[in-house]
């Protein structure tokens, strides 16, 4: 989950203020791109090592996390650490996945086309101009992922403790028929989908501010941290959903 509604390395505004600071050429969105699809790869090979290693998902998830802490928070961009970040959260989305779809089989493709088709949407309403990310959407973002934060901590407190039993704690107690998670899942999806149009509006914010070409690094981390984020929370959602058959 990005922290800042999207990428979580560089904001918008260090990304313009950096851009006057360019020591090499102006980074462009095929720059993007070719950096996104190696981290995808990466991403797909963890994945698949961890579809055949369920036990290995706590190791991905804790290695994934740190990794995804130190590129935030690291003042210089490092494409080893990005891709490694990317080779572990894909060893615990691969595990994650393989387990639930040993119990809900087709249940990972399904994550996987969901997470295509939302992908698609933010893309489609961001390029069609129709949504865009302002100061004031981007704030109330970050509110709701903070919520949404503590909503899981406490949730994993009461399952823990013994205070909920069921596999699934509050999302799955019913509101008017429908489950929590299923819910609150939906929200978070929706979330997810926005983050991924200020990372659009990153992109090209740092494109038409002429950002160093290093960035694109950057922008390609970014947005792999929202495509798990997104993934997750589909897969979530679907799990809630056929578990509750």
């Amino acid at each position: 989950m990005s922290i800042s509604g999207g990428n979580p390395v560089l904001s918008r505004t260090d990304f313009l203020a950096d851009a006057g600071n360019a020591t090499g050429r102006a980074m462009t969105y095929d720059d993007v791109l070719r950096k996104t699809l190696p981290c995808l790869a990466v991403l797909a090979a963890g994945a698949v090592f961890g579809w055949m290693n369920p036990g290995l998902y706590l190791v991905g998830a804790l290695v994934g996390f740190a990794l995804g802490m130190v590129n935030i928070f690291k003042r210089r961009v490092s494409p080893p650490l990005i891709l490694a970040y990317s080779g572990f959260e894909g060893l615990a989305l691969g595990a994650i996945s393989g387990k639930l779809d040993s119990l809900y089989p087709g249940i990972a493709v399904q994550a996987v086309i969901g997470s295509l088709a939302v992908f698609s949407v933010a893309l489609f309403l961001f390029r069609s101009g129709k949504v865009r990310a302002t100061p004031k959407s981007v704030r109330f973002l970050i509110y709701a992922m903070i919520g949404l934060i503590v909503y899981s901590l406490i949730n994993i407190v009461l399952m823990a403790t013994g205070v909920l039993t069921n596999q699934w704690g509050m999302d799955g107690l019913e509101v008017m028929g429908i489950p929590l998670g299923a819910i609150i899942g939906v929200l978070a999806i929706g979330m997810a989908g926005f983050s991924l149009i200020v990372d659009f509006t990153e992109i090209e914010d740092a494109i038409r501010g002429g950002a160093d070409e290093k960035h694109s690094w950057t922008s390609a981390f970014g947005l792999m941290v929202t495509l798990v984020w997104l993934y997750m929370e589909i897969l979530r959602l679907l799990a809630i959903l056929r578990g509750d058959d």
